[in-house]
């Protein structure tokens, strides 16, 4: 049989290096997608927590308004109780 007929040691690794390649290339890319989904959810978190500082800057202020109307009203020891 000729020699070409038969894949050299060194052919089986040059396929097998291509093969290997090509994966880490698929690798490659999806951690690329994962961290630009995790940046995503980062600024989605980040948008989140603003919100409910906002949020928590509105209850306070109500929740100093309340105590002022129930002092004009006369209950505050109503309040005080709870």
């Amino acid at each position: 049989m000729a020699e070409t007929e038969h894949p050299t040691i060194g052919d089986l690794t040059y396929e097998l290096l291509k093969k290997m390649r090509a994966e880490q290339q698929d690798l490659h890319a999806d951690v690329l997608e994962l961290k630009i989904r995790a940046t995503s959810v980062d600024e989605h978190l980040s948008g989140l927590m603003i919100s409910v500082s906002g949020l928590n800057s509105r209850m306070d202020r109500l929740d100093e308004r309340f105590k002022r109307v129930e002092r004009r009203l006369d209950l505050s020891d109503a309040y005080d109780a709870r």
